[in-house]
């Protein structure tokens, strides 16, 4: 999945779009609940070294809010879902927008 296609699911499925409220960055967007100023998830573009040490380049990513539950079964288990970068890793993943990770999983 590419981060185009992300934002596509989210609108299709939640009718949100990402808002940009860091000041000069135009690429880091936030998703937020509907009526609330909670995120629920935050596209962002980032060095692959920050997921995956060792590795060059940059990546798309996308931080998303999840059961913990959720999180220990999937995270470092299912290809291109990581702890969270960033973020609390107990309520947070991260997963790589580069085609890594089945689109089934993200949706």
């Amino acid at each position: 999945m590419t981060r185009q296609e992300f934002e596509t699911l989210v609108f299709d499925t939640y009718n949100v779009k990402a808002d940009y409220p860091f000041e000069e960055d135009f690429e880091t967007g936030v998703f937020r609940h509907e009526g609330s100023r909670k995120w629920f998830a935050i596209a962002m573009n980032i060095e692959y070294g920050r997921i995956i040490p060792g590795r060059n380049g940059d990546v798309d990513v996308v931080n998303l809010k999840c059961a913990p539950e959720v999180i220990e079964s999937i995270a470092g288990v299912e290809p291109g879902i990581y702890r969270a970068y960033h973020m609390n890793k107990t309520h947070w993943l991260t997963v790589a927008l580069d085609g890594s990770c089945d689109d089934e999983t993200v949706a």
